[in-house]
């Protein structure tokens, strides 16, 4: 069984599943790496080269890419005004957002991943910035949460203009190859929830969400939103949308996995293993594994961290992490049947 095959079997429940793939789909932190070097890891290496040195299972990312690589750039990317203040910003550097060649920038490793995608050995996933995710870039954090009210006609334009780039997009990826999944990135959500209401989301998001989503099942991909924080909250909001699953789940964040399961039983989730365990000692990463194997046995849920394996993780626990990977995929399945 390849691995695409384990990964479309988990996502449809497929009784003849053999493992769930056993994957790294948020990679690793550089300073992790560079942990790692310190502990005897091979320098330099590639993301195949990491996945094979550690036994994990292919998985290949493309994110599109939404600006030009001259676009000015703000004085801070986290803190501060973004390069968007008002509508007449927006349209002076528009010839900067959504190129037209998107897809034809990241051609060469298109090109290289077709073979081993059509044999099955790697999953494919793209990103493309959400209705959210993409005017926080132009405006900036705080700039952009006013923006709902300060420009709404503008807010709108920007959303209707992306997800008519998104569309064109999708299109010309799906013409060499058809993603396995694919993540819309908003990162909307804080510990304590959403960063809007309900309402602010069905106006400004929901409408594009429901003309994005079947352009993009259409080649038989499977959509996800991509949100840190607590999204608990938000499920329902993207079950509306037409959204099939979400990732990553954060622990730290107050996300119950288990909790979820039983209240959304046909969402599919990506992620949701605590990483903070990993500072911690051998049986506290199998007592997480322990209270996860309920939603692992339920199928429609990829293990895997809550985001990026933290610095200040040992080889020892990681490789110790990957070997349960392994095992609970070999007993969920079992469970199952």
């Amino acid at each position: 069984m390849t691995t695409r095959e384990r990964f479309h079997k988990l996502m449809e429940r497929d009784s003849s599943l053999d493992r769930s793939p056993v994957v790294e789909w948020a990679m690793w932190w550089d300073k992790t790496i560079q942990d790692w070097e310190a502990e005897g890891l091979p320098k330099n290496l590639n993301d195949e080269e990491l996945f094979s040195y550690f036994g994990l299972d292919s998985i290949t990312q493309f994110w599109f890419p939404h600006f030009t690589e001259d676009c000015p750039q703000p004085e801070s990317k986290f803190v501060g005004p973004g390069i968007v203040q008002d509508e007449e910003d927006y349209r002076r550097l528009r010839k900067f957002f959504l190129p037209e060649d998107a897809v034809e920038r990241m051609k060469d490793k298109i090109l290289s991943t077709i073979p081993r995608h059509e044999e099955g050995d790697t999953i494919v996933w793209y990103t493309v910035d959400g209705f959210f995710w993409f005017p926080r870039e132009l405006f900036g954090d705080e700039a952009h949460l006013y923006a709902f009210y300060d420009y709404p006609e503008l807010y709108h334009e920007i959303c209707e203009e992306l997800l008519n780039w998104q569309i064109k997009q999708i299109d010309a990826f799906a013409k060499y190859m058809k993603a396995d999944f694919m993540t819309i990135a908003e990162d909307m959500s804080y510990n304590k929830g959403p960063m809007i209401s309900k309402a602010l989301f069905d106006e400004f998001m929901l409408p594009y969400y429901k003309r994005l989503i079947p352009e993009i099942k259409k080649y038989g991909t499977k959509v996800f939103v991509d949100s840190d924080g607590n999204v608990s909250q938000m499920i329902p909001w993207f079950l509306e949308a037409g959204v099939d699953g979400i990732l990553p789940l954060e622990r730290q964040a107050g996300v119950d996995l288990v909790e979820l399961r039983g209240k959304y039983p046909d969402f599919l989730f990506i992620g949701g293993f605590d990483k903070m365990c990993m500072f911690r000692e051998k049986e506290d990463i199998r007592q997480e594994f322990e209270r996860l194997l309920p939603v692992i046995e339920s199928g429609g849920y990829m293990i895997g961290m809550d985001h990026q394996t933290p610095p200040g993780t040992t080889m020892e626990n990681y490789r110790y992490y990957v070997k349960l990977l392994k095992e609970y995929g070999e007993r969920a399945c079992k469970g199952r049947k």
